[in-house]
């Protein structure tokens, strides 16, 4: 579902509440409302503090594999007396009586005895009960009305539209122990990160139109990304959820997979053979909200319990859903559990965290009147600030080498700054407002967009407040937004042209990548749940042409340390100097560490090309004094035209902007041209030696005379 809601994601602005005071300001007001806030959760356990620093995976500190602890609550097989059955247990602190009904009773009720203590927990044994019995808790509400509920902790679900859970295990071999050894250093902020968005449904179907099952999709997933050069796999909502066309985001089932692809040890065979590929696997991750279907979470024992009891916070007008509460222990709990349950049991590489901002403001979404300010008068919910703080705390203490990635939509400050001090601790954040101007300027027509500059260029004011991902997702892509490849202006071949510079200015911008399924190869039509992407496009040479471009660029991503190694510091970007301003052309540089050698990237908005361009350089180059040409957008085998710079341009030694020395290139129409320096080591202010101060301006920098 879209998640942008009403916040406006350009970034330009920091975002207040509506008394005048910053969001920063009003989260350093947690510290009043004390540990006791976090407080326990009864059988549980102590839930952790949020007072560590959330550490992303940032280092290549070898993962530690510990042992996964067993979940507290739901069905567990096991024997008890001698009798093999399951052992039952479930929060319900407002039910008069509870029992459970499946097909090992036929359906009629066992009762559970209510735990001592007063926390609200039911639990008991049951024989007889086997892997795969359905079953559900049977609750007798304070009022007296029978509710028949799934488990909240079920690891297993009838495929929808039945709604009871299954007893299951979570027994597998794993044969990923290569990957999850070198896990760190493959996923460090320093390493290249290229996502691959996949909704498992549409991505590929069998030839008759079937769901293909997790085994099945894994084993092509592996193939493909391999090919197409990824480092990531993106599953969008793989947890029980009854409306297909939700695509996952309206969950029920939370520790369960949807049944609707196989088993949960088939979604661990799909993790497994692309992590024995070289592949690591992110799910989308949906904490913000949940359904009202009467046979899930809401109203579990007759009162709101998951859920906030007041409307004004707990229920989401834009989506006709119900908010967490989060300043109940209990909900906290349920909810970090179920993150470091996917993380553990399933080895998923990191979470994308859905729709933060619905979850941070308290009026999103909401006309004045409709929402409840804060204590302190704010529009910001505080609980689930201390909510995401602790969540990225204790996933990195458990799991330093994962990723805790939030889709973020607002200008809310520190979302990927540790917890210490005062961020949210996320590892990344998607930026919204890069994806917002570039994709508002690529649809412009060619000739409007000498005047519209700032749209493409702005980004990089604020590319370094945050660990920024480049995210192009499937909401762009859905709801009359148009596919990418038909929202670009002019005929076909300018369409393909444009579509192939936007992902080249994409993959050189700093900052890791995302791309939704269908994307890499023009898909035509907006993307659909119902069926597969349209794969025969590839039969055709302007499509598979885009492909092949695609899996260049995630190559040269992966082949240079200046296009990865330092994607959230301003030390490995700056604006190129140019001769003559070209205002729908920009040239900057990207930097790796010592001795690496930089990149120069030079990107054409427009459909004219631009000769005899002169960029300043700070080196002569490779040996021979060129400056290689490594890939060129326009070049005959992605579709282009075939312009270019015959595999390089020699240095001159003519200074430009600073530099002693510049090289003159011919620009081909829409492309992005990549170019490759010799290296030189840096002098002790970490400058190439003869570079001028670092450039990091919005503002292009034009040789003036």
């Amino acid at each position: 579902m879209d998640r942008t809601g009403s916040i406006a994601s350009t970034g330009r602005t920091d975002r207040t509440d509506r008394t005048g005071g910053s969001a920063a300001l009003q989260v350093k007001a947690l510290a009043s409302l004390g540990e006791g806030a976090v407080g326990t959760v009864g059988a549980v356990g102590a839930v952790g503090t949020v007072g560590a620093a959330a550490a992303p995976a940032s280092t290549t500190t070898p993962s530690v594999r510990t042992a996964v602890p067993p979940l507290p609550f739901g069905a567990h097989l096991t024997q008890e007396r001698s009798q093999a059955g399951a052992r039952f247990r479930v929060w319900a602190p407002h039910a008069r009586h509870v029992a459970v009904i499946g097909d090992f009773n036929d359906w009629s009720a066992t009762p559970l005895q209510r735990e001592p203590g007063g926390e609200g927990n039911w639990a008991g044994f049951v024989p007889n009960v086997v892997r795969g019995d359905r079953y559900k808790y049977q609750i007798v509400t304070h009022d007296g009305r029978t509710l028949d509920k799934a488990d909240p902790w079920a690891l297993y679900a009838e495929a929808p539209p039945a709604t009871a859970s299954r007893v299951w295990d979570l027994d597998h071999d794993w044969g990923d122990a290569e990957w999850m050894r070198t896990r760190a250093q493959r996923q460090s902020m320093k390493s290249p990160i290229s996502i691959y968005e996949v909704h498992l449904g549409s991505w590929q179907r069998s030839p008759e139109g079937r769901l293909l099952t997790y085994d099945e999709i894994g084993k092509r997933l592996a193939e493909y990304v391999t090919r197409m050069g990824f480092t990531h796999v993106e599953l969008m909502p793989v947890a029980e959820h009854p409306f297909y066309g939700s695509w996952g985001y309206q969950v029920t089932g939370y520790f369960a997979p949807t049944a609707r692809y196989g088993t949960p040890q088939d979604l661990m065979t799909l993790v497994d053979t692309l992590h024995r590929a070289g592949i690591g696997v992110i799910l989308d991750w949906v904490p913000s909200h949940f359904p009202s279907d009467p046979h899930a979470l809401a109203h579990f024992d007759g009162t709101p319990l998951y859920e906030h009891p007041d409307p004004r916070i707990g229920f989401h007008p834009q989506w006709n859903s119900l908010i967490f509460d989060y300043g109940r222990p209990q909900v906290r709990e349920f909810l970090i559990r179920n993150a470091l349950f996917w993380l553990e049991h399933y080895h998923f590489d990191g979470l994308r965290v859905d729709a933060v901002a619905s979850m941070l403001y308290l009026d999103f979404a909401r006309e004045p009147g409709q929402w409840v300010p804060n204590e302190y008068g704010g529009n910001q919910n505080l609980h689930a600030v201390r909510f995401l703080q602790e969540l990225n705390t204790r996933v990195y203490d458990a799991h330093p080498d994962v990723h805790v990635i939030a889709e973020e939509s607002s200008a809310w400050e520190g979302v990927s700054r540790p917890v210490y001090a005062g961020g949210l601790g996320f590892g990344m954040k998607w930026n919204m407002g890069w994806m917002n101007d570039t994709l508002r300027y690529i649809q412009r027509p060619h000739f409007f967009r000498d005047y519209h500059g700032d749209d493409i260029r702005f980004s990089i004011w604020y590319a370094f407040n945050e660990n920024f991902l480049l995210p192009l997702s499937h909401d762009e892509v859905v709801y009359g937004k148009g596919s990418l490849i038909t929202r670009q202006p002019g005929d076909e071949w300018q369409r393909f042209a444009g579509l192939r510079a936007l992902f080249g200015y994409m993959w050189a911008h700093p900052g890791k990548k995302l791309l939704f399924m269908g994307g890499e190869f023009g898909q035509a039509r907006e993307w659909h749940h119902e069926t597969q992407l349209d794969w025969h496009l590839l039969e055709r040479p302007m499509h598979a042409g885009l492909q092949r471009w695609v899996a260049d660029l995630n190559r040269e991503l992966r082949a240079k340390p200046a296009l990865h190694e330092d994607d959230f510091g301003s030390d490995g970007f700056e604006w190129a100097a140019s001769d003559t301003h070209q205002p729908t052309v920009l040239a900057f540089f990207r930097r790796a560490s010592r001795g690496a050698a930089p990149v120069l990237v030079v990107c054409n908005f427009t459909a004219q090309p631009v000769r005899g361009w002169r960029i300043g350089v700070p080196d002569p180059g490779s040996g021979d004094g060129t400056w290689r040409e490594t890939l060129n957008s326009d070049a005959h085998l992605y579709g282009g035209s075939g312009m270019g710079n015959l595999g390089g341009c020699k240095a001159q030694d003519v200074p430009c902007g600073g530099y002693p020395h510049s090289i003159v290139i011919t620009v081909p129409p829409l492309a992005v041209v990549f170019f490759e320096g010799a290296g030189p080591q840096s002098d002790a202010s970490g400058h190439p030696p003869g570079a001028p101060s670092r450039n990091t301006d919005a503002r292009p920098l034009r040789r003036l005379s």
